[in-house]
């Protein structure tokens, strides 16, 4: 895998350097408040999570054998542009919050509200922060509170509230088709944590390019180095084949490696994982074939360096398949029915099982899930853009993998999202 990486690495500076660079986007500014931009999120969110084989709630210390949340949150972001001249300066803001419908302490644990000291959760939380910006030509530095969406590094939304990172950050675009992305974050906001640091993150230092060898193949690498807990390498290939105007085949492959290093915090880590997947798309249909990989003396980790860093194609609604020297095959199902009269609307299912896993009892592990999701997103009229999404898994693992992963459940989701363009 270095091989590979460093070697695409390689042939995306020798084929960007081939190319010319790009206009300036500084070169465009309008100014401060011309480009500014103001956006708001709406989502309501109902979960519950119903577990099976007598097992209870077992973050909230409950025998009853079901979380269940409801509430609504709201996200706004404020992005400036940049002042003219040769190096521009912005600021971006942002602000979040979220107020709690139903959710009795006995139920909790969805990650939808944190708790008190009592263990009663929160009937509302907010939360902000702000970054500084600068931009030369086309590469843009900023330091302050960000979302990330880097593979080795990538803050989760999944909730209600995402993830805020506080570090530096600067993304470069000077030469065609290639982004380079280098960054230093020194804390993480959980979803349901209001203060800056909140998920135990020392310090990470992540770099990362994108290379577009063609308008259908794309390649990338990163890095990341989370002090005290683990380095860690990833690389991507995406490739599409277009047949003929209704069909086509997509081809994506993802790998990471990481180890464990400093004080071991997250554990004595040593793990290799890879996931292919094909995709053939046929009109309104889609049929997805994955396979995924982990070997090593552990499973893969990461949550530290945040909830979404994990760009693997078998990591679904509720298991990752990530375990020890786990493997995992999975067949899925899509159905976009714009093709059929009802744009907006869409279906998936997924069916994911995974063996071969190296249990803390010394015995196999295995799991298995099926995932169910549709999405109707309003196409037109004073709520344009509004979305409604259903989404439903049932997972199942053996005793010997139960309590290393978690107890099999029955995970349900409805989700209303409203986004709205201020300005």
């Amino acid at each position: 895998m270095r091989v590979m990486k460093w070697s695409m690495i390689a042939l995306a500076v020798t084929a960007g350097t081939s190319q010319l660079a790009l206009a300036s986007a500084q070169d465009d500014s309008k100014g401060f408040v011309e480009d500014s931009t103001l956006n708001l999120k709406l989502r309501a969110l109902y979960m519950n999570r119903d577990y099976k084989h007598g097992a209870g709630n077992p973050t909230a210390g409950s025998d009853k054998g079901y979380r269940e949340d409801t509430g609504l949150g709201a996200q706004m972001f404020y992005e400036s542009g940049f002042t003219q001249g040769t190096i521009g300066a912005g600021v971006d803001a942002m602000g979040f919050g979220s107020v709690r419908l139903d959710g009795g302490t006995g139920r909790r644990s969805n990650g939808l509200f944190a708790a008190d000291d009592e263990g009663n959760l929160e009937h509302s939380q907010t939360k902000g922060g702000a970054a500084v910006k600068f931009r030369f030509s086309n590469t843009v530095l900023k330091y302050g509170q960000q979302i990330v969406a880097s593979p080795v590094f990538a803050t989760d939304d999944g909730r209600l509230l995402p993830e805020v990172a506080t570090g530096t950050s600067i993304t470069s675009n000077e030469i065609d088709n290639l982004t380079l992305n280098i960054g230093r974050f020194t804390s993480m906001s959980a979803q349901t944590g209001m203060g800056r640091d909140s998920l135990g993150l020392t310090s990470a230092d992540i770099a990362g390019a994108t290379y577009a060898f063609t308008k259908n193949f794309t390649g990338t690498v990163a890095a990341s180095d989370v002090e005290d807990y683990w380095k860690r390498q990833y690389v991507n290939l995406n490739y599409t084949l277009p047949i003929d105007d209704l069909q086509s085949l997509n081809f994506d492959f993802n790998a990471y490696r990481t180890k464990s290093q400093g004080e071991d915090l997250g554990g004595d880590v040593d793990n290799k994982i890879w996931s292919t997947a094909v995709a053939y798309s046929l009109g309104a249909h889609k049929f997805t074939l994955g396979y995924q990989r982990s070997t090593g003396d552990t499973g893969y980790a990461y949550g530290v360096d945040g909830g979404g860093t994990v760009f693997l194609n078998n990591s679904v609604q509720y298991s990752d398949f990530v375990g020890a020297e786990e493997k995992s095959w999975q067949v899925r199902y899509d159905l976009n029915m714009a093709t059929y009269g009802v744009p907006g609307l869409s279906f998936m299912t997924r069916y994911i099982t995974g063996d071969n896993i190296e249990a803390s009892n010394g015995e196999e592990g295995k799991e298995h899930e099926w995932d169910f999701e549709t999405k109707y997103v309003v196409q037109q009229g004073p709520i344009k853009d509004m979305s409604f999404r259903l989404r439903s898994a049932i997972y199942r693992a053996n005793n010997a993998y139960d309590a290393d992963y978690g107890p099999s459940n029955n995970d349900l989701r409805f989700i209303v999202e409203y986004p709205l363009s201020i300005m």
